[in-house]
């Protein structure tokens, strides 16, 4: 059976969750082979840094960042060899039982956080813990090790409290307007505003970002309208206009400014951008300034 979240099957049988997999681990140097298997997994950085890689993105994890990644889905762990990475991981699966906690279809009806994320039906899941989702997960770990009978009662119920306390985190930073693929289009802009003015790709802004550049070209077009490379354009014509207007900057130094170390390219796109040439422009803001 798919074990994914989303599996409309687990949605309208008694399924609960069980732990296929844990571990507290420090990797130094390592780069995991891409891979996927049929559990959801839980990757929480406890102390360090580390990547993950999945679906065309290279997400930076530090301390208190965790993802939670549904089954299926193709992804690798890579850690640097300057410094340590903490982790405490859990890999479940859903099963068929009988047990007088709320199986998941139940609790996907009756939480209104847990059946937003299960709608929204994500690949996976970053996050900054406020101390909420780390003791649980310790709690889990700890009734693991117990050797009892009855430990699986408290495993679903802590299991379901993991769920929502995700759901409720994750929920709460979509309701306002904040998506992985936001947080990945400003620190794109915000490189380019830093960086107009030298010679930047998209390759250059993707690796500052920490994302694929075919992913970022993607996500960024879809939310501005423009590729990458067209908002940098705009971004340069609207500095050199700017600087055309309100000093007496030589021309060829205008295009430095901005950027573009050919002058005649410079006047290329500019002239496609606004209509006029860079002289043509200085010279219809001084007529505008005299009137």
């Amino acid at each position: 059976m798919n074990n994914s979240l989303y599996n409309e099957v687990i949605r309208k049988g008694k399924y609960y969750t069980q732990i296929s997999a844990y571990y507290f681990k420090e990797w130094v140097s390592f780069n995991m082979d891409f891979h996927k298997h049929n559990q959801v997994e839980i990757m929480y950085v406890i102390k360090g840094k580390c990547a993950v890689e999945t679906e065309g993105c290279n997400i930076t994890m530090k301390n208190g960042d965790f993802i939670l990644i549904d089954a299926n889905v193709p992804h690798r762990l890579v850690v640097g060899k300057d410094k340590p990475c903490r982790m405490l991981n859990i890999e479940f699966i859903f099963v068929e039982a009988k047990s007088i906690i709320p199986c998941f279809a139940q609790t996907v009806e009756s939480c209104k956080a847990i059946n937003k994320l299960v709608g929204r039906k994500m690949p996976y899941i970053v996050l900054k813990d406020s101390n909420e989702v780390y003791p649980i997960l310790k709690a889990i770990i700890n009734e693991l090790g117990e050797v009892r009978e009855d430990k699986s009662l408290m495993l679903d119920a802590l299991m379901l409290q993991l769920l929502e306390a995700i759901a409720r985190m994750a929920v709460e930073m979509a309701e306002k307007g904040i998506e992985v693929s936001d947080v990945y289009i400003r620190k794109a802009i915000q490189y380019m505003q830093h960086n107009y003015d030298c010679e930047v790709n998209v390759s250059d802004v993707a690796k500052t970002v920490n994302v694929h550049p075919a992913y970022l070209h993607r996500i960024f077009k879809a939310k501005t309208g423009l590729t990458i490379n067209a908002y940098l354009t705009q971004l340069r014509m609207n500095k050199a206009k700017m600087l055309l207007a309100n000093t007496d900057i030589p021309i060829i130094d205008v295009s430095n400014y901005v950027g573009i170390n050919s002058r005649q390219y410079f006047s290329y796109v500019f002239k496609k951008n606004t209509g006029l040439t860079p002289a043509q422009y200085r010279k219809s803001a001084e007529k505008f300034v005299d009137m």
